[in-house]
């Protein structure tokens, strides 16, 4: 069973994140590659799940052999934001009911039109069938994950957007990591969270010392179906801090088996996480006392070593070194 389905056994048909990546291969005159799908017939880019511990281009690379049997030798993953996948356009209702929003992240390559007569998708039933299409002559496009990918496409090329499908509000439940750990158990959980380097007019960085763990953190946290990373970047740094900045940028994506970390419960959580900066933050720091029971700023010859963050932030604390 993949990642999915086995949390759907004590899940049920409740929207979960379905980590994946998209893949957009085009050829000398800028057709795109669609796959028709083998659940519901449509069409779409290659890409799907990424699987714990694995990174975005290594998924890209599988995903594009599995389901075309081509290799693309440029493959590379769009630079933040526009490769970043969130929000709640991403939602989805499979065939069987499944419910996901989608997060992940965008790879582009460049193939030759003939290469598709090397094509030989695996035997999974995915893949019905495979065509160079230009973006100004689409098939039915499956889920607005693949309608976003041909609008970026098409504005490049100076043609209007595809609409998008319509779909509804989001959960407000709230606490989703929580939950989803609890129904769960130990087995490695794809988390999507954000974590905020948040600088003082002095250059020092804002350091938090979690409660539970009297290890260093930055501030964020984990993401609720529905949300943009940016915006929770922006609900988790008021929560922790009382802050809030006038832009967030993204700085960089962290999944991979590099990122993965076991709690002192035995929880395995494979994070996929966007470290972004937060310009000019405003407010007063106001901390949270049942999780934050420090806080400081810290230049870049400050900070903690490696042992000292938390086991989820050690990647998020050596890109705030590097500044």
């Amino acid at each position: 069973m993949g990642y999915l389905s086995d949390l759907r056994a004590v899940w049920g048909h409740a929207p979960l994140f379905a980590v994946g990546i998209g893949v957009m291969i085009l050829d000398e005159r800028g057709r795109i590659l669609l796959q028709q799908r083998g659940d519901d017939g449509l069409w779409g880019t290659p890409g799907g799940a990424v699987e714990p511990g694995e990174d975005f281009l290594t998924a890209a690379r599988r995903e594009l052999l599995e389901e075309t049997g081509l290799v693309c030798p440029d493959l590379h993953l769009l630079d933040l934001p526009e490769g970043l996948v969130d929000g709640p356009e991403f939602y989805h209702c499979y065939p069987n009911g499944h419910q996901v929003y989608m997060v992940g992240m965008r790879a582009q390559g460049t193939l030759p039109a003939a290469s598709l007569a090397d094509a030989a998708p695996d035997d999974s039933g995915e893949t019905l069938a495979l065509k160079w299409f230009d973006l100004n002559d689409l098939p039915p496009i499956s889920a607005n994950a693949n309608i976003v990918k041909m609008n970026l496409l098409r504005a490049r090329v100076g043609l209007p957007p595809l609409p998008l499908w319509p779909v509804p509000a989001p959960p407000t439940t709230g606490k989703h990591a929580q939950s989803l750990r609890q129904a769960a158990g130990k087995r490695p959980l794809l988390l999507p969270g954000v974590r905020l380097q948040v600088k003082d007019d002095a250059g020092r960085f804002l350091l938090l010392k979690h409660a539970a763990t009297g290890r260093w953190t930055l501030p964020g946290g984990s993401m609720e179906p529905g949300e943009s990373f940016e915006e929770c970047a922006a609900r988790t740094l008021q929560e922790d801090t009382g802050l809030q900045a006038m832009r967030l940028m993204p700085v960089q994506v962290q999944a991979g088996a590099d990122f993965r970390f076991q709690d002192a419960d035995g929880n395995i959580t494979d994070p996929i996480g966007v470290l972004f900066r937060a310009e000019c933050p405003g407010g007063s720091l106001s901390l949270r006392p049942d999780e934050i029971v420090e806080a400081r700023w810290a230049g870049p010859e400050e900070l903690p070593s490696q042992t000292q963050w938390m086991g989820a932030e050690v990647g998020a604390g050596r890109q705030t070194q590097l500044g």
